[in-house]
């Protein structure tokens, strides 16, 4: 098959030969028997979630393996990491393997269960952290996304023993006896609305105990969802020590502020806004899209939380937390680091699927459009303008804060290993 007319990481136009899943050749004027015409579209190296809540077992009237990885293969997406707090939960390697199998059997993009650290998410003993490790589905980044391993000591033991197998934690930082109760961003905003406040020195006081153990123990440390200003300091500094931390940041981190939770389209208290770490301030954004674009912060990430439309349309302090991501992040990004200047399309690919598959430890993801490297590729057209409409989503959840937003870019098409998932912004 030939990929006409693509300009990788926004370069020159060529075409890109594939044969038996891998790039075979890439030049101008390739002759073949069967032909895709990119338009000009930019290649990326398929993209790469670290953070991807696919629900399944458990939850399956939010989202599924094949309709959160079909969700993913929209986005460009052509391999996620997905989140263990599930029902049951992802502790064991009998669970971690079942959601393997189920992303080998839809495939509309690698699925690479995520383990849980801990015994039921509870914070009390550690999970079956070498059993995933060894499994089929051969985990190496464990995290109680959705909780936070708030107990000194177990965090420590964590990462002493991921040590052995190469694996990551991934905290969710976020100490709970100071978010007890929190609703939103603890500031003037929830002082006004009501609102009890999420104080940012809830997230960093945490970031920095673990950043200092994984120091002590020579361990991977791998932050979800940065949020504050604060936390992009502390991570900086961190990395100045030369310890081995990454962490992330969300798409609607980049874009979102908290006065949106008073001052939304429909007007005040919507719960489509409510998300785990809350919506940060303008200087919290700014300072956010600073570190991505310089480095300190490594990763895009989606935390992609799709929610029953039950559990997200009702009172805010009965609103379930979470945004759809997946299918919007791109253009999120192009919209927030692209457009500003801050990044050129190769930081693009660096951020969302370079790095991501280097931290997950993903062999066949991530690699640079070059010959010999694995067809996997995102077309994407920057001179789209698309409203967002969440009832033409894959995802079975609606939960997007975009609706009836003006987004730029579209992905035109995604190739898994050659195979198209994704056609003229279709799935295949």
């Amino acid at each position: 098959m030939i990929i006409r007319n693509v300009r990788i990481l926004g370069g020159e136009p060529v075409d890109i030969r594939v044969a038996d899943g891998v790039i075979a050749e890439i030049g101008p004027g390739l002759e073949g028997p069967e032909t895709v015409d990119g338009g000009g579209a930019i290649a990326l190296p398929g993209l790469v979630d670290l953070h991807t809540h696919l629900r399944e077992p458990g939850r399956e009237d939010a989202e599924t393996v094949q309709t959160g990885t079909q969700s993913a293969a929209r986005g460009g997406y052509t391999a996620v990491h997905a989140m263990a707090n599930t029902s049951p939960v992802a502790d064991t390697a009998g669970v971690v393997e079942q959601v393997w199998r189920l992303g080998r059997e839809f495939a509309h993009c690698d699925v690479h269960p995520v383990g849980a650290v801990t015994v039921g998410l509870e914070g009390k003993q550690l999970a079956e952290l070498g059993a995933m490790a060894d499994s089929a589905a051969r985990v190496r980044v464990f995290s109680d996304d959705g909780k936070c391993v708030d107990d000194a000591v177990l965090m420590r033991r964590a990462l002493e023993y991921v040590k052995a197998f190469d694996g990551v934690i991934a905290q969710h930082a976020q100490e709970p006896r100071l978010t007890a109760g929190a609703q939103m961003n603890e500031g003037v905003i929830s002082g006004r609305l009501g609102l009890t406040g999420w104080p940012a020195v809830a997230e960093e006081a945490i970031i920095a105990r673990d950043c200092l153990l994984a120091a002590h123990v020579g361990s991977r440390l791998h932050v979800c969802h940065v949020s504050t200003a604060g936390s992009v300091e502390i991570i900086r500094w961190a990395k100045s020590k030369g310890w081995n931390v990454t962490c992330e940041v969300t798409p609607h981190h980049l874009l979102l502020t908290d006065d949106l939770v008073e001052e939304s389209p429909v007007g005040a208290y919507n719960p489509i806004y409510k998300v785990n770490p809350p919506l940060r301030t303008r200087a919290d954004v700014e300072a956010l899209r600073a570190a991505l674009a310089d480095g300190t912060i490594d990763i895009v990430a989606t935390d992609h939380a799709p929610h029953p439309v039950e559990d997200k349309e009702t009172e805010w302090s009965a609103a379930a937390m979470g945004m759809v991501g997946l299918e919007t992040a791109l253009s999120v990004v192009q919209e927030a680091m692209v457009e500003t200047g801050l990044l050129d399309w190769a930081g693009v690919a660096q951020r969302m699927s370079v790095v991501p598959a280097r931290i997950g430890r993903l062999g066949g993801q991530g690699q640079p459009l070059e010959a010999g490297a694995p067809a996997n590729i995102t077309l994407y057209d920057p001179s789209a303008r698309t409203e967002v409409d969440p009832s033409a989503f894959a995802s079975k959840s609606r939960n997007t804060p975009y609706e009836g937003m003006t987004l730029p870019g579209r992905v035109v098409a995604t190739f898994l290993r050659g195979r198209a998932t994704v056609l003229e912004g279709k799935l295949v």
